[in-house]
């Protein structure tokens, strides 16, 4: 109705100390100083009992969004890794779209637009976005999930879609008889990257995050076997006379 036979439709929007936008819609021929000051002083006088109010009830921004609240998150790739972000024919985007619920934009400069429901989802997908696009650094530790058990060794997927070995030698803190006694697959183990090869082959060491070490200190404890073979001395630490039975008290108990 103010519309329709009102002279004015004036809104006024700030915060305490002014004015930072106004509107007016007005359908007669000019408005007088005085009216003018007269709708600012009311229009200040509603502001402050507003602000007043929200004032009471948050006094401050919160540090941060809700994790129930929607979001969306910016990150920025190497386009030369855009195409892992994608997949065969979009395949890997849209399995994160599809299982996490979020929506992914991806732009030729390697900008990334990540929007979702909620805090755990956009987390989610950003975490697994920065897996495919990031690149095995010596000396960093990751937890991987064991994927493949051969004699000399077991593979680890340590990033999605990433895997690398851990030789046998590499995966106690003592001498290990048969991989199998040590690990199983779908075992979630911690390793580090001791060396990654012209090929892009990673070589994974448990033994040097279980010992502290460096990466340097575990490649020169680090034995690669000759054909891929299980060699005599597989560089493994015998303490305490843990070769063998591995102690004999053990019981033959798996340790990780």
């Amino acid at each position: 109705m103010e519309d329709h036979f009102g002279d004015m439709d004036f809104k006024v929007a700030g915060t305490a100390k002014g004015i930072t936008a106004l509107q007016m819609d007005i359908k007669i021929s000019g408005v007088s100083e005085q009216i003018m000051t007269q709708a600012l002083a009311q229009a200040k006088d509603a502001r402050m009992k507003i602000l007043d109010v929200i004032t009471a009830t948050l006094p401050a921004p919160r540090p941060q969004l809700s994790e129930y609240a929607p979001r969306m998150v910016t990150l920025k790739i190497d386009v030369e890794k855009i195409g892992a972000v994608i997949g065969p024919g979009g395949k890997v985007v849209r399995s994160i779209q599809d299982r996490l619920g979020v929506k992914v934009d991806i732009e030729e400069d390697g900008t990334i637009f990540v929007a979702g429901p909620d805090g755990p989802s956009v987390e989610r997908a950003v975490e697994e976005i920065r897996g495919l696009t990031e690149d095995a650094e010596i000396g960093q530790i990751y937890t991987g999930k064991v994927t493949r058990i051969e004699s000399y060794g077991a593979f680890v997927e340590f990033l999605p879609g990433k895997e690398g070995m851990v030789h046998i030698s590499q995966l106690a803190d003592y001498r290990v008889q048969s991989v199998e006694d040590e690990v199983a697959l779908g075992d979630e183990i911690m390793v580090m990257v001791t060396d990654v090869d012209e090929g892009g082959k990673v070589r994974l060491s448990r033994q040097a995050v279980l010992e502290g070490w460096t990466a340097d200190e575990a490649r020169s404890r680090d034995r690669r076997p000759s054909g891929g073979g299980r060699g005599g001395d597989r560089g493994g630490r015998d303490r305490g006379g843990r070769g063998g039975d591995r102690g004999g008290d053990r019981g033959g108990s798996r340790r990780r």
